[in-house]
């Protein structure tokens, strides 16, 4: 049986350290995985998000090129060198990468204008120009007028010239039946080029059908049409950069698109994505070093590795927890059986003893005096250990399931103990037991418990003691809230790492005074006991040199 439990305990033991193992093994593979794969994720957002850094970035720009501009519009030709400056005003405090706001004040019509563009007897040009920036000293804020001798200069024209050719050509293949499409809006009346964005404001369909008309038919000198030219100078270096991913970019920056960093160390990371519109000669330029991002890859594995960490750790708790359980179930069976195979024995011995006797007077034809007492005090003691085995067994099931009734009687103590030393005395003559009572020796208890509780005490002490040195010393005292008991023999002595299982019921410790037998529930019926009179028990030994047994009560239960 032992060599059979000690083979299991080896199997279980071996299939537990090969679930750790294994256990360890996926969670080093899984903590590995974990880490490569936000490696690469961390490393494709860094590609990625630059995208929603670009977005962020032109904004601005998107909200002048979409919605400030066609404004523009509004003012349907009637803007003027005083109306424009409330306008560009708002546009250059606003948007800090536009840099200068070139006006051309325009007139279209059927006869000659000065520095102006004609095809067929359609005439534009401008009537005057005038830049805006920051700071600008007023005498440089008109560069031309009309009625000034000196004609437009050609870098001023330029941009002018582009957008009347334009304008012209289509106003030439012009349908003016149906609307203007958004191409043909953004085709004709925005001339976009790098780092300037050139816009005319766009004429109503009558408007256009005039200027059709103008164009073709010779008529006499019409009225001069007002039409608006900006042309706005763009900066891209005063974008405000929005890093919405700091933690992935260390560094952005607006560079040419030919750009190539001459630095070409490797523990630098880079990419880049190029700026739209007026601004697609130019690049955002994104660097980190590997040092950054990997602080951003442990920030993201950490949370991670704890989880993994948090569901190994369970597993592993799962892993002691069963194999626990299964020693646990291991001892409970050896106990049990032990249990079985004590309780056959101790029962068994006195039935042999009472069937040999019974045996003897039946086949005795006559029995002496001598004989019949001797035969009767057989039975007589044989049926006392039944029925102090069975008395056991049932106060115990009754203590632990609450069953049991007490009967509260005021006792002297120093009687109480002489009674139970007599009485113990008659059955052991050869066991001395001594005793000293100090403080109060009235006492409110249930004596037929406290008996129990003496009884059990000295049995222990004289059961493993030796033969030459059966010697118990019992200690009481009182105080007005408790009484403490004291068991101090001269036995074997428990060893220490007995002492927290001597308590437990079916417990036996091995050595050669159990094997004649025991139960294994005489101190587990006593801790039980204790408990229910609302008391404490405790032990203190020394092998070889004996135990001390303390039992402190209430006065009252």
């Amino acid at each position: 049986m032992k060599e059979q439990t000690l083979i299991d305990r080896k199997k279980n033991l071996l299939l537990i350290i090969i679930f750790q193992v294994f256990i360890f093994i996926s969670l080093v593979v899984a903590l590995f995985l974990a880490y490569s794969l936000t490696k690469k994720y961390v490393e494709n957002e860094f590609t990625s998000e630059k995208v929603d850094v670009q977005e962020k970035t032109v904004k601005p720009y998107a909200e002048f090129f979409q919605n400030k501009i066609p404004e523009i519009s509004f003012y349907q030709g009637f803007l003027d060198s005083a109306s424009v400056v409330k306008y560009v005003d708002t546009i250059l405090t606003k948007y800090a990468f536009i840099n200068k706001v070139v006006f051309f004040d325009t007139q279209i019509s059927n006869h000659q204008i000065d520095d102006g563009f004609k095809l067929y007897y359609f005439h534009i040009g401008p009537k005057a120009v005038y830049q805006f920036s920051r700071g600008i000293q007023h005498d440089s804020i008109t560069l031309y007028k009309s009625t000034w001798p000196n004609p437009l200069s050609l870098k001023v024209s330029d941009e002018f010239t582009k957008m009347a050719v334009k304008f012209s050509a289509f106003v030439e293949s012009s349908d003016t039946t149906r609307a203007l499409t958004t191409d043909d809006q953004l085709n004709t009346f925005y001339n976009i080029r790098p780092n300037v964005i050139t816009f005319m404001s766009i004429p109503r369909r009558e408007e256009l059908s005039i200027f059709k008309e103008l164009m073709f038919k010779k008529l006499s000198r019409s009225l001069l049409y007002e039409q608006d030219i900006l042309s706005f100078q763009l900066t891209p270096f005063k974008l405000p950069i929005k890093n919405t991913h700091p933690e992935l970019y260390q560094k952005i920056e607006i560079k040419p698109l030919v750009f190539e960093p001459v630095d070409t160390d490797p523990d630098n990371i880079s990419t880049d994505i190029p700026l739209p519109g007026a601004f697609s000669e130019y690049k955002l330029y994104f660097s980190s070093s590997r040092s950054y991002i990997n602080r951003e890859i442990k920030n993201r594995f950490f949370p991670i590795a704890c989880g993994l960490l948090f569901i190994y750790s369970v597993l592993v708790a799962v892993a002691y927890l069963i194999y626990r359980n299964l020693n646990i179930n291991s001892r409970m069976f050896k106990l049990q059986y032990d249990f079985i195979n004590n309780l056959t024995h101790e029962f068994k011995t006195p039935v042999s003893v009472i069937k040999i006797a019974g045996n003897n007077i039946r086949s005795t034809t006559k029995l002496s005096d001598k004989e019949r007492m001797h035969y009767g005090k057989i039975l007589d003691e044989e049926a006392d250990k039944l029925n102090d085995l069975m008395n056991r067994l049932l106060s115990f099931t009754q203590i632990e399931n609450k069953s049991i009734h007490t009967k509260i009687e005021t006792i002297n103590l120093e009687i109480f103990t002489q009674n139970v030393i007599d009485a113990y005395q008659l059955k052991y003559p050869n066991f001395n037991i001594e005793y000293q009572v100090k403080g109060d020796t009235l006492f409110k208890t249930d004596a037929t418990l406290l008996g129990s509780l003496f009884y059990n005490m000295i049995d222990n002490a004289y059961k493993y003691s030796k033969a030459d040195s059966r010697q118990l010393n019992i200690s009481i005292k009182s105080d007005k809230k408790h009484v403490v008991f004291k068991f101090k023999d001269n036995g074997i002595g428990i060893a220490k790492e007995e002492l927290n299982n001597i308590f437990k019921k079916f417990y036996r410790i091995q050595s050669e005074y159990n094997q004649k037998g025991s139960v294994g529930i005489g101190l587990a019926f006593c801790k039980e006991l204790v408990n229910f009179m609302h008391g404490e028990i405790s032990v203190k030994s020394t092998p070889g040199r004996g135990s001390e047994f303390t039992i402190i009560l209430p006065h009252e239960i």
